[in-house]
């Protein structure tokens, strides 16, 4: 393989498309340090700051995804597209790339496309048990599809799949071992079984209602305490909600230490995008509050394959202010239960899965 590589990583939106992206790139770095790693984003989504904060350059084409209900900007969804391609053409005809990853989300639609008409090898990422429109739309021209389940040839070429799993941020890849550092860095109580509940990078509206409405529950149990992550969207609201003032309750806007966060919990609550391959690396009992806002409803596909394996439990989301804080602490206070979903989740954990896309990248290259 010639010293002089270069790869252009494109797609995000939402964290759980970013994280991958770039622990993809980290491990191409880490087998291949002379490698050229270029970014494309969409303009004024979360990647544009992300991505340079990981240490990467990015360039960013005017898309955006089409709303399923009536929105005037849908109107301006056609220009964006032509827009986006011809953005797309000139940062692959600058850049010269060897091969093209996209992880899902709006920026990769027009990169991805570009490549497959400029022959440069393509590879796609479906983190989704139900994929996206965009990588079912990619999937005929792209080279190699990484998928993180089983049971995708319903929906891509079989020849074309390669099961990877899920890339996750380093740090989670070893996390035993820290509960008592999580515990001092977080300030709470060694001796009380935690709760983790946090809604991604932006807050979700009805996991942040659901603690809300149960602070009589939560008042009950003092030998629990929950750590909460609102989200910088919805911090300021709900730290002036009295759940906040019990004893047991730690509220945050935003989690600094995932990995500390993860090791000190005993049960996780969270929705069913990305942070399935972190609860699965962490084999953490979880309970899934899959968002119905979301293309083709992937999160509670993502969830029902948990379900089906006894490795989560799911809680929908309109059930979420009666359901959701009351089976977390049924598995609480069911260690066998607790021991069961910890078991079958870490099963589906695949570690490696970074490097085994990055070999892929590297495989389509020589070809």
């Amino acid at each position: 393989m010639k010293s002089n590589i270069k790869i252009l990583v494109s797609g995000g939106g939402s964290g759980g498309h970013i994280f991958p992206a770039v622990s993809i790139a980290n491990e191409i770095k880490q087998m291949y340090p002379q490698a050229d790693i270029l970014f494309v984003g969409a303009k004024r989504k979360m990647e544009m700051e992300k991505v340079p904060k990981a240490g990467y350059p990015i360039k960013g084409v005017w898309i955006s995804g089409f709303h399923r209900q009536w929105k005037w900007e849908n109107l301006l969804f056609p220009l964006k597209l032509v827009v986006s391609l011809w953005q797309a053409f000139w940062i692959v005809r600058k850049f010269k790339p060897d091969a093209v990853v996209g992880v899902g989300g709006y920026a990769s639609g027009p990169t991805l496309k570009i490549a497959g008409m400029l022959s440069i090898p393509t590879l796609i990422l479906e983190v989704n048990a139900w994929p996206g429109i965009t990588n079912r739309l990619l999937a005929k021209s792209v080279d190699k599809i990484c998928v993180t389940s089983d049971g995708m040839e319903r929906f891509f070429e079989k020849d074309k799949i390669i099961l990877t799993g899920n890339p996750v941020r380093q740090d989670l890849l070893d996390v035993e071992g820290k509960r008592q550092q999580g515990i001092q860095h977080f300030g709470l109580e060694e001796s009380k079984k935690t709760i983790f509940i946090f809604g991604g990078s932006q807050g979700a509206r009805t996991i942040n209602d659901a603690v809300a409405a149960n602070k009589e529950g939560l008042a009950s149990r003092e030998d629990i305490q929950l750590f909460w992550q609102s989200g910088s969207y919805y911090h300021e609201e709900f730290k002036k909600h009295p759940v906040t003032q019990l004893s047991n309750v730690t509220l945050t806007a935003f989690v600094d230490r995932m990995d500390l966060a993860y090791a000190m919990a005993d049960v996780v609550i969270c929705r069913a995008g990305g942070s399935i391959a972190e609860l699965s690396i962490t084999g953490k009992a979880s309970i899934l509050v899959p968002s119905p806002n979301v293309a083709e409803d992937h999160q509670t596909a993502n969830a029902k394959k948990l379900v089906e394996k006894e490795a989560a439990i799911l809680v929908k989301d309109s059930n979420a202010k009666k359901d959701m804080i009351q089976e977390a602490l049924n598995v609480l206070d069911d260690e066998q239960l607790k021991k069961t979903l910890s078991s079958n989740i870490k099963k589906l954990a695949k570690p490696n899965a970074a490097r085994t896309i990055a070999k892929e990248v590297f495989k389509l290259i020589k070809s």
